[in-house]
């Protein structure tokens, strides 16, 4: 499906962008990668790393400057576009609360224009990347993500006539991805800071790597029909238990619970459970309107799971435990 294909991807020079380029330059025979952003560094930075050891590909890879706030220049970039992977956010938690106006522009406005180029450029796929915050959101950034959300979804009534479909793909925090936890913890350490802060003791996080997330993206992006919510099936860890990964002997001192912070992640509610159905490693939630056609859309496979079931990283039955976070911190090179 994705061979001879043009993907770009938005927001591609992260972390989960340069995974997902080296997967896509290993896995398939892709005509072009674009990496549409707006930090020119960052991108002259990517350019250099995958020519080390990509020389050969880097004619199937273009780097393209512009923001998501830019419609005009979006519909530039969709020239000739078969799949959109859409990864541009703000997703610090702090700046959003701070710029609320500008975490709107971004992760609103921006997936409004995502949403219009698509369509009128004839893109075949949109997988748009969610995140836990999204589910019942206490802080600006989940609230401008749940929109975010809701304006994919809707999209694809909102193309009408045209061919293009659009998916989410939602989870928390990748391990050892800026701003979790695990760099933060490290990153005390080496400053001979004795005492970890943590929250609350009863915190729970999931624990997904960053090539599961790449592989749930692809997932969606092969299989969705249009209107689907992926999530992976995935184990929880204490915060507390982390930290004791990370260092023995730590010592550990509460500072309370931040602006913002849940205990918990949550990934499905109880009210999306009427509509989620459980696959081999991930759930699905399918949308709930009139123009959504079971029948037509549904991916075969699942089994719907029962009514007033939550997926949250405190409910969750599969456990890391300390010894399990070291050996996976260390197989990851964390």
């Amino acid at each position: 499906m994705l061979d001879n294909k043009t993907i770009l991807i938005t927001g591609g020079t992260g972390s989960f962008g340069k995974s997902l380029t080296i997967n896509l330059l290993e896995k398939y025979n892709i005509k072009k990668i674009v990496i549409y952003s707006r930090d020119e560094y960052k991108q002259d930075l990517l350019k250099k790393e995958l020519s080390i050891k990509y020389g050969d590909k880097m004619n199937k890879v273009r780097f393209f400057i512009g923001d998501v706030r830019d419609k005009q220049r979006l519909y530039r970039a969709f020239d000739n576009i078969d799949y959109v992977i859409h990864a541009a956010a703000m997703k610090q938690v702090p700046a959003c609360e701070y710029n609320p106006f500008e975490a709107i522009k971004t992760n609103i406005y921006g997936a409004q224009n995502i949403i219009d180029a698509a369509i009128d450029k004839n893109v075949k796929k949109v997988v748009a990347l969610s995140t836990d915050k999204a589910v019942n959101p206490i802080n600006l950034y989940g609230g401008t993500k749940l929109v975010s959300d809701k304006l994919f979804i809707s999209a694809n009534a909102y193309a009408a006539n045209k061919e293009t479909k659009f998916s989410i793909v939602r989870y928390g925090n990748v391990a050892g991805s800026r701003g979790s936890v695990i760099p933060f913890f490290k990153s005390l350490i080496e400053k001979n800071i004795k005492e970890l802060p943590i929250t609350d003791k009863r915190m729970t996080r999931f624990f997904i790597t960053l090539q599961e997330g790449v592989d749930l993206v692809l997932k969606a992006l092969l299989e969705s029909k249009g209107g689907e919510t992926y999530i992976s099936k995935i184990p929880s860890f204490k915060i507390t238990d982390v930290a004791k990964a990370i260092k023995e002997d730590c010592e550990i001192k509460y500072v309370g619970i931040r602006e913002g912070e849940k205990l918990h992640e949550v990934m499905i509610t109880k009210d999306d459970s009427r509509n989620t159905y459980e696959y081999e490693k991930h759930y699905i939630i399918y949308p709930h309107f009139d123009w959504w056609n079971f029948e037509k859309f549904y991916t075969p496979g699942g089994k719907h799971i029962k009514e007033g079931f939550e997926y949250n990283s405190g409910n969750n039955t599969d456990w890391l435990g300390v010894e399990d976070l070291r050996k996976l911190l260390k197989a990851l090179g964390l």
